[in-house]
């Protein structure tokens, strides 16, 4: 009992095991109510899975307004809908490693869900890292900031380009010490196959490869959106929670979003800005005379900068949206 009430990076054992618990029994219950057989999600499933999601974030959040107070529960959902959103761009690529490695709708629900347990190791090192650093040297926060300052102007003005998942340096490394079979084996990860020499030996399949494509990608994208997060808090628990919940949210949604992804053409545009206004609000609070921007400010202007890419992405594109059905 005792161990429960020791605290590591800010918060006690016992908050952290709680979450771990709360996204284990969200796995489970995945895997073993919502997906226990390989289907294609359709966009009703996709949609009905996401709301739970949110709702599930949401009740979170109200949980942590009750326990830490309601900075820290608005700084949670700052921090959730800038972590959505950024993995917006996520879902595109997604799309494309599935097509560069033919992965049907039937199996991709498989590769995602065990492409979350990757994600939650992953994250937890990046962010564990980044708040002993900030802990230790505060000024490692405004490299952060000034990084998202960067990466905000970059990103506004630059052009879309086609990315070729085949030439990623780890992919090719991965497959010159492994075998791989040319055709995916249904679901499986590993199957054994004859080698050249006839033997029967272990392979990997298109699908494990479609797998650490999708986690290394995930790893490009966490470099932009943990900087994000810990300008907005630097407090451990809300920048963990809010990002793993974004990100189950957001693998649940990938269906119904990864086809109307092109109707989201300007939200490229938003996002930068939003990384510019949370690089610069780090920079604005010491000038001010204020320890940090409030959290309901940087709530509403990350609700606004949002809504309103969004809703001229819509309107732009309106024409590509079709007859109602």
């Amino acid at each position: 009992m005792e161990l429960l009430l020791l605290e590591w990076l800010g918060k006690p054992v016992w908050m952290w095991a709680g979450f771990l618990m709360i996204v284990v029994g969200l796995l489970a219950l995945d895997l073993g109510l919502f997906n226990r057989r390989d289907h294609e999600i359709g966009v009703r499933e996709s949609l009905g899975l996401s709301a739970f999601y949110i709702a599930v974030a949401l009740a979170f959040g109200a949980w942590l307004w009750s326990w830490l107070g309601a900075d820290s529960a608005i700084d949670y959902l700052t921090a959730y809908a800038v972590e959505k959103s950024l993995a917006m761009d996520n879902v595109f690529v997604i799309a494309l490693i599935f097509s560069a490695f033919s992965v049907p709708r039937l199996y991709q629900h498989r590769v995602l869900f065990w492409g979350v347990l990757g994600v939650i190791v992953l994250r937890a090192i990046m962010i564990g890292g980044g708040a002993a650093l900030v802990a230790r040297y505060h000024w490692v926060l405004y490299l952060f900031a000034g990084f998202l300052i960067l990466t905000g102007v970059r990103m506004f003005f630059a052009r879309s380009e086609e990315t070729d998942i085949a030439d990623n340096a780890l992919l090719k490394w991965f497959r010159r010490r492994m075998r791989v079979t040319n055709d995916l084996h249904g679901h499986a990860f590993f199957v054994r196959a004859p080698s050249r020499s006839g033997e029967m030996k272990l392979h990997a399949t298109p699908l494990l490869l479609a797998l650490v494509t999708i986690e290394i990608a995930d790893v490009i994208f966490a470099v932009d959106s943990v900087p994000a997060v810990f300008a907005i808090t630097t407090d451990a628990y809300v920048v963990y929670t809010s990002n793993i919940f974004a990100i189950l949210g957001l693998r649940a949604l990938y269906f119904a979003l990864a086809a109307v992804i092109h109707r989201f053409a300007y939200l490229k545009q938003a996002l930068a800005v939003l990384l510019v206004f949370i690089g610069a609000k780090v920079f604005a609070a010491p000038l001010l005379g204020i320890e940090k921007t409030p959290p309901v400010v940087s709530l509403s202007v990350t609700a606004v900068i949002l809504a309103t890419g969004v809703v001229w992405s819509l309107w732009r594109t309106r024409a590509e949206a079709g007859p109602p059905r």
